[in-house]
């Protein structure tokens, strides 16, 4: 699925990301962005990410002589195989860009959303002819982190979904499918139930916002790097495996989750987790902050694929 000629619709966070992997792995791109600045960002961003990219094996990283900028969609799009959509998270708005799109589309054209949260099924109402459409939300910044969650359903045509993942396997991306249709996909909805339980033990005075943090990133979250949690638990299980986890663990797994807390973001709830935070990052600047993220995250992905 070689797809040379790509479209990248929207500039913000995610759309940045995806276009300098798209230039890294040699393709044409072209970015569609109505922001004044969204060219200028572009760039800049590209020429940040170059180092991390090159360390991923990408040839052409940092490279821009394959990037375009427009501010039509329907221009963005023409001629393009793979169009990935991250435009903002609003029904209306990916409706409206749809709609002018869909005119200019190649025939064969496949289009992957963004969307991290919003149903496959509503934003295809914006076609006419939905098939070529897919939900296809990566995991931020998309140009470092494997994972794409993919689906398709009943609208989308024979073949596109198995087209869309050979094409994301094609830039070293990691997918999973979902079945079923739920808001916040996969990865979002197990985030969001850790980060809900985090919240709740700040609140409820258990930790601060910062042991609660290294209590992950030194404990389970390496772990959840290497396995998932029901691996890991079958792992637990020693010889009995999961079946033996479950008998000897799961009464007292029960008892914690009935005790799992409900809290709300109410402005009282954000101060607490905005003043832990400042504590807890000590001044570091946002570009360090995600410096030593991305640092970090690349050392796991290359041990993490060294053997394949």
């Amino acid at each position: 699925m070689n797809f040379p000629d790509t479209a990248i619709l929207g500039a913000g966070t995610i759309g940045m990301s995806w276009a300098a992997l798209f230039a890294a792995t040699g393709r044409r791109v072209a970015v569609y962005d109505p922001a004044p600045d969204a060219e200028a960002k572009v760039l800049h961003f590209v020429e940040t990410a170059a180092q991390t990219l090159s360390a991923l094996g990408w040839a052409q990283a940092g490279d821009t002589s394959g990037l375009r900028f427009t501010r039509d969609p329907a221009d963005a799009v023409t001629g393009a195989g793979f169009v990935q959509e991250s435009v903002p998270e609003r029904l209306e708005i990916k409706h409206d860009l749809y709609r002018a799109i869909e005119p200019a589309l190649a025939a064969d054209a496949i289009i992957g959303s963004s969307t991290s949260g919003l149903k496959l099924s509503l934003m295809q109402d914006g076609f006419a002819d939905p098939g070529r459409l897919v939900l296809a939300h990566p995991f931020n910044p998309p140009h470092l982190i494997p994972l794409v969650e993919l689906m398709g359903n009943g609208r989308t045509a024979a073949g596109v979904l198995d087209r869309a993942q050979g094409f994301y396997e094609s830039i070293g991306k990691v997918c999973v499918r979902l079945n079923k249709e739920v808001p916040g996909h996969i990865a979002n909805r197990l985030q969001a139930a850790i980060w809900r339980e985090a919240i709740n033990l700040a609140v409820e005075g258990v930790a601060s916002v910062g042991d609660i943090d290294k209590a992950v990133t030194y404990g389970p979250g390496l772990r959840w790097a290497a396995m998932g949690p029901s691996c890991l638990f079958h792992l637990g299980g020693g010889a009995g495996g999961i079946r033996h986890f479950c008998d000897h663990i799961g009464p007292a797994m029960q008892s914690w989750w009935d005790d799992l807390g409900h809290p709300e973001l109410t402005p009282e709830v954000v101060d607490t987790l905005a003043a832990g935070i400042a504590a807890e990052t000590d001044g570091q600047s946002m570009e360090a902050l995600a410096a030593r993220r991305d640092a970090l995250v690349l050392g796991y992905i290359r041990q993490l694929t060294a053997g394949d």
